[in-house]
């Protein structure tokens, strides 16, 4: 392992959440100054059409500066897609209820 892969696990504290295909990693990190700051990371596995299968990540990088407006941020979409929810409503327009979103980086 090499000193970015080692620096890149180092972290504070660390949170997983699995939810289907998917895992959320939620970690804190501390910069040279010893300032926290938090990486997500969404981990996809991904099958290849010969079975092989590898991870997709991604990562967002969080700086305390960015706390407070990301929180809320988050905060009103989850509310927004809780009010809004096709499962809380009936379904008038069905043209978009075949969107696969794992397609959308194709």
């Amino acid at each position: 392992m090499d000193d970015f892969e080692k620096k890149d696990n180092d972290a504070v504290y660390s949170s997983v959440v699995k939810a289907g295909r998917r895992t959320y990693f939620f970690d804190v990190k501390a910069t040279r100054q010893n300032e926290y700051y938090v990486t997500i990371t969404e981990s996809k596995k991904i099958f290849e059409d010969n079975g092989n299968a590898h991870f997709e990540k991604h990562k967002i990088f969080l700086y305390k500066e960015d706390f407070e407006k990301f929180a809320d941020g988050l905060s009103e979409v989850l509310q927004y897609v809780k009010a809004n929810n096709s499962d809380s409503k009936p379904q008038t327009d069905n043209r978009f209820t075949d969107v696969d979103f794992d397609d959308l980086d194709k």
